[in-house]
């Protein structure tokens, strides 16, 4: 972004119109989870004005395979945390506690790939 002129008397910034307009792009940009690579190659290929949008699209394109797989990824997670959630929903003591154990087990015993006891007191 081009730095902002400057009052001679107060040492003040003034920004215009295209400060504003850039700003608001990097905002929703960044409101779209976009890193900051991403959004200096967008304002790049933007600056090539005349030119394909093409660049542009392979960014945005590039950018949503990523979501998906973060999708993909927190689907996971959740799954693992509904089941360490089902391994108790009792009162006990911290040293009783399913899901204390199960996240403290060394890791031969777990693998975190995580199954309800069919024992437990109190659990699901």
């Amino acid at each position: 972004m081009q730095a902002p002129l400057r009052d001679i008397g107060n040492n003040y910034r003034h920004y215009d119109k295209t400060h504003l307009e850039k700003l608001l792009f990097i905002r929703r940009c960044r409101s779209l989870d976009m890193t900051h690579e991403e959004i200096r190659a967008l304002l790049l290929a933007i600056n090539n004005q005349g030119k394909e949008c093409g660049p542009i699209d392979a960014i945005i394109n590039a950018h949503l395979i990523h979501i998906q797989h973060r999708i993909k990824e927190l689907v996971v997670l959740e799954e693992q945390l509904k089941e360490l959630n089902a391994f108790c929903s009792a009162d006990l003591s911290i040293d009783k506690c399913c899901i204390v154990q199960k996240l403290t087990a060394d890791e031969s015993d777990s693998d975190l790939s995580l199954t309800a006891p069919t024992n437990h007191l109190g659990g699901h």
